[in-house]
């Protein structure tokens, strides 16, 4: 799971903040992959998130990505 640090995704059901997850996808290996998603302010869907840390199993630490 720690090859996942780095990559970008996008939310697919919106994170929660302190109050709760949300879902990423996440091209890993060459297919997307879905993961439960913890972010310090709530992200709605669609946003780009940078996978910054691993929280558990199928479960990271996504921040806002702006890839311009």
């Amino acid at each position: 799971m720690q090859e996942l640090i780095g990559c970008v995704g996008s939310v697919i059901t919106a994170t929660r903040g302190d109050n709760g997850i949300g879902e990423v996808s996440i091209n890993h290996h060459g297919c997307h992959e879905v993961f439960l998603a913890w972010s310090k302010d709530p992200l709605p869907k669609g946003t780009s998130v940078l996978v910054v840390g691993i929280q558990g199993i199928r479960t990271l630490l996504v921040e806002p990505w702006n890839d311009l």
